[in-house]
């Protein structure tokens, strides 16, 4: 696997016969809007399969290497009969072997929603683990509100994936409700309510599990919270299901704000069996232009939290988005949420170039709109995902967990399976 970063003046055709891989496959690989007009700074994946390489003359084996991103060794590796000699010969015909070598075994997570576009869902359901369908919304006295969820659970068991169910405590119109967490945490008897009905969705829906993502508990309510995931668990696990948390994105233990002070990670990390760790969000609809997810804010993440949660257990939130704010960003207003493969497009349509922040390891550009306003826009392309999915193997992460697959992006799951052997529980 090698992301090629697009240069001024490359057309597709050139880029092929650079790798020696086809035209079509690129295109087809990347799933390319528009092969015939490529963007400055745009990424493509080159799976390069098996291939040859005919040796031209005044070509040396550190010139080959460099040229397909392998070593010298790999090469001798890949053709036993040069038997380690550095003589080679025009015309002679080298095995190219692949450039990356697959890290090791994974479990992917990802978050879906009940209208999510079955034709997407059926071409990402292969790259994961796990689908969580989002959401049960908890009600004040202990029952849930329903969703649309058997077409995607049916899907997922036909793929091999496991379908957890997502319980919240979102309120009616959008946003997390404190309050109505607090009536949940505080009182014996809706909870035993509200167990109760969770048991009889796993079981008559065909969930794999729960996943509870409570937000913006009250700081108050903290052993609260981790009094009902005791409780919780101990219902469920003697009935076979697993247990995830979803976790606000906390550098230390001792970080103050209602996002973070009831998210016990040591608590949850002992009683559940995987704590998804949402490491997105510091570019925001409702906050000043950045990186939605900078890989060097994130490393702080989890440099705390396998301190304090075994690393298996811990699944690295991904985000599947980016932003398009307008300039000069004014406290107050909103920018848009786009897919990765829409941002590629903008830039193309704007015939803007995209830049690569080494900082944040995310790619942004900037445009002017028709009434001449800036914009700039961050999103996720593949030397962000690279970057990602490689933390992952870093910090020994037992896996990494997508929001949301709405937005079909082909080079994360490009980049994924090159990386990784997704693991699949039946």
């Amino acid at each position: 696997m090698i992301i090629h970063v697009v240069k001024n003046g490359e057309s597709l055709y050139q880029i092929s016969k650079l790798y020696g891989v086809s035209y079509n496959k690129i295109a087809s690989d990347n799933e390319l809007t528009n092969p015939t007009q490529l963007v400055i700074g745009q990424t493509l994946v080159i799976l390069e399969g098996s291939r040859k390489h005919k040796i031209f003359p005044g070509q040396s084996l550190y010139m080959i290497a460099k040229m397909y991103g392998v070593t010298i060794a790999q090469l001798y590796a890949a053709n036993p009969s040069l038997n380690s000699s550095i003589i080679i010969y025009p015309g002679e015909v080298l095995n190219i072997p692949s450039s990356s070598p697959k890290l090791g075994s994974i479990e992917v997570n990802a978050y879906a929603l009940p209208g999510t576009n079955m034709d997407v869902l059926e071409k990402t359901l292969p790259n994961l683990t796990y689908l969580s369908i989002f959401s049960y919304q908890v009600q004040p006295n202990g029952t849930l509100k329903g969703i649309d969820d058997v077409p995607l659970i049916q899907a997922a068991r036909n793929a091999k994936v496991a379908p957890m169910m997502v319980m919240t405590n979102l309120k009616e119109g959008g946003g997390f409700d404190s309050s109505l967490a607090h009536a949940i945490l505080t009182n014996e008897n809706i909870q035993n309510t509200l167990l109760n009905n969770i048991i009889n969705t796993l079981k008559n829906k065909n969930y794999y599990g729960l996943d509870i993502d409570l937000e913006y508990i009250y700081p108050e309510d903290k052993e609260n919270y981790n009094n009902f995931l005791r409780k919780t668990v101990s219902k469920l696990k003697p009935l076979g299901y697993p247990v995830t948390t979803a976790l606000a994105p906390k550098p230390s233990g001792n970080i103050k704000g209602l996002l973070y002070e009831a998210h016990d990670y040591p608590v949850h990390g002992a009683l559940a069996n995987h704590v998804i760790l949402m490491t997105y969000e510091w570019g925001y609809t409702a906050g000043p232009p950045l990186a939605v997810s900078p890989i060097n804010e994130v490393r702080k993440i989890l440099d705390y939290a396998v301190t304090v949660i075994p690393s298996k257990k811990i699944f690295m939130g991904i985000p599947n988005y980016g932003y398009d704010w307008t300039l000069p960003y004014v406290k107050g207003t909103s920018a848009t949420a786009l897919g990765n493969v829409e941002a590629v497009d903008l830039a193309r349509r704007e015939n803007a170039y995209i830049q690569y922040d080494y900082t944040s390891q995310a790619p942004f550009f900037n445009y002017y709109d028709s009434n001449g306003k800036k914009h700039v826009v961050w999103f996720e392309d593949a030397r962000s995902m690279n970057a990602k999915l490689r933390t992952a193997n870093e910090y020994n992460l037992g896996g990494i967990s997508y929001w949301t697959i709405g937005k079909y992006f082909p080079q994360a799951w490009l980049i994924q399976n090159s990386l990784y052997d997704v693991k699949k529980l039946f």
